[in-house]
């Protein structure tokens, strides 16, 4: 048997949970405790970039939060995240670069998280970025490169990949 080569292993760079809270400053604190919480990371404020009037935001204007997550618990927590969803994902979750994203409607169906009446319900998205080893190069500050075609990820990777480690059906 031939073995495979080590170089085209696909693994998870990162997971990144966003919550949007809109223009509401009050209820900015309770998405804050609950994405801590859900996480166990601290959260980020991200701010507006462009101007809706319809909307009552403008640029500087903080209108969410994230949290970035790496390494193990990047692996847990989207564990955690893919039984709420019940192992099923669909084909249009995935981009043509095998990076894929979902949304989960209330935070209380992730497994061994409580309901807490204080906080109310929010929902949040989990979007996942994937590599191979070599990916580094084009992020690299001296002598940044394109990844080769070859080398890239493509949705039918990304899929296998979900399906042999996570056991993810593909709806």
């Amino acid at each position: 048997m031939a073995e495979e080569n080590f170089m085209r292993r696909i693994s998870v760079e990162k997971v990144t949970v966003n919550m949007g809270i809109g223009n509401a400053p009050e209820e900015y604190k309770k998405a804050q405790q609950i994405i801590e919480k859900i996480t166990g990371c601290k959260a980020k404020q991200t701010l507006c970039k462009v101007r809706q009037p319809k909307w009552d935001i403008r640029p500087g204007l903080p209108i969410g939060l994230k949290v970035t997550m790496r390494g193990g618990s990047a692996i847990d927590f989207l564990k955690r995240a893919l039984i709420a969803k019940e192992n099923q994902l669909k084909k249009s979750s995935f981009d043509n670069h095998g990076c894929f994203g979902f949304g989960i409607k209330e935070y209380i169906d992730l497994p061994g998280t409580k309901y807490e009446p204080a906080l109310g319900i929010r929902g949040f998205d989990v979007l996942v970025t994937l590599k191979r080893p070599g990916f580094r190069v084009k992020n690299r500050k001296i002598m940044n490169a394109k990844i080769g075609k070859k080398h890239l990820i493509l949705k039918e990777d990304a899929v296998s990949f979900l399906k042999g480690l996570f056991g993810v059906e593909i709806i």
